[in-house]
């Protein structure tokens, strides 16, 4: 945690100095407004974090870069919206990873089910080079990574029955992001995985063709989850990074500086969301409680890993050496 807070106040003090020294640069640009869009609602971290973001721009750009958001999936899903950037028709979006990883696959890696054994440990790695170097491969699909947001430590939800044991897992159809490391993690488990666009996965919930989910804290609240899930079992099973991204095309359009005031303002949003996330989520557990969610928190993880060996032999070596150079950075 110490080594976290430095690190953060260097960054802090770093970036002060560098935007006083901007101020000027934006008195001659033709003002910008850029479509910063995600499929969550308002209530979610992504959206907290793209407010953040949309008044550290303004404020460092003297106005001449305007943010717009587009929440609730009102310009398409999350494939869809990196599509649209690599095409240049969305501008940039808060992204989870496992989407994005479809387009890099070593960014997969970070999804590895039971990697990181706390958050300080994954924002040591993501704010670190090899982090930097997965953001700066983004380049060679026509995208551009700013910094890493945060979805979070990822639980299961279902409207069945109490899982403390992979066991209680057994035949559940369970909705899994459209990325291969989930779906072969809850494949092992003993689930019928479903690859699912979020919003296809909402409506799917409510008519009870799948039985459950995967995802944080904050996204079971915000979307209130228990009028639809009975069960949750805190399996932390997964760290999830989210993604500022942009699309090169309007990215190589902006002058420097401005680019520079993007990637300051992304960093500084995210540290903003992660700390938003991890101050709300006692008591977000809480209101799920009272609103009659049955909530395991003692469940059986060592079996959980257990379970998932065989997705670190199949995968392993598919990224390269970015899972033993984080396994060393961690240690």
């Amino acid at each position: 945690m110490k080594r976290f807070a430095r690190s953060t106040l260097a960054l802090g003090l770093s970036l002060a100095m560098v935007t006083a020294a901007q101020a000027s640069d934006f008195e001659d640009m033709d003002p910008v407004t850029l479509r910063l869009a995600h499929v969550v609602n308002e209530q979610d971290g992504f959206h907290i974090a793209a407010v953040k973001f949309q008044e550290l721009v303004a404020e460092r750009t003297e106005g001449a870069v305007t943010i717009d958001i587009y929440p609730n999936a009102s310009l398409g899903d999350e494939r869809t919206l990196l599509e649209g950037m690599q095409i240049g028709t969305v501008d940039m979006g808060v992204i989870t990873n496992g989407p994005v990883a479809n387009f890099v696959e070593e960014m997969a890696v970070f999804e590895l089910p039971f990697l990181f054994p706390s958050p300080e440990a994954a924002y040591d790695v993501l704010d670190g080079p090899i982090g930097q170097e997965l953001l700066d491969k983004l380049s060679e699909v026509n995208l551009k990574g700013l910094a890493y947001a945060e979805r979070g430590f990822r639980n299961l939800t279902n409207s069945e029955r109490e899982v403390r044991t992979p066991a209680d897992i057994d035949g559940l159809r369970i909705r899994v992001m459209e990325n291969p490391v989930y779906t072969d993690t809850f494949s092992e488990l003993g689930a019928n995985a479903i690859p699912m666009a979020w919003t296809e996965a909402l409506t799917a919930m409510q008519q009870g063709t799948i039985d459950g989910q995967e995802n944080p804290v904050n996204v079971i609240h915000s979307f209130k989850l228990n009028e639809t899930q009975t069960h949750m079992t805190l399996s932390r099973h997964t760290y999830a990074p989210a993604i500022f991204v942009m699309g090169m095309p309007v990215w190589n359009e902006l002058p420097e500086a401005a680019q520079d005031v993007l990637r300051q303002a992304a960093q500084e949003a995210a540290e903003h969301e992660r700390r938003y996330n991890a101050d709300m989520e006692a008591e977000q557990l809480e209101e799920l409680r009272a609103a009659g969610m049955q909530i395991v928190d003692d469940a059986d993880l060592e079996a959980f890993q257990a379970a998932v060996a065989p997705v670190y032999e199949k995968y392993g070596e598919q990224f390269g050496d970015y899972l033993p150079r984080i396994r060393e950075a961690l240690e």
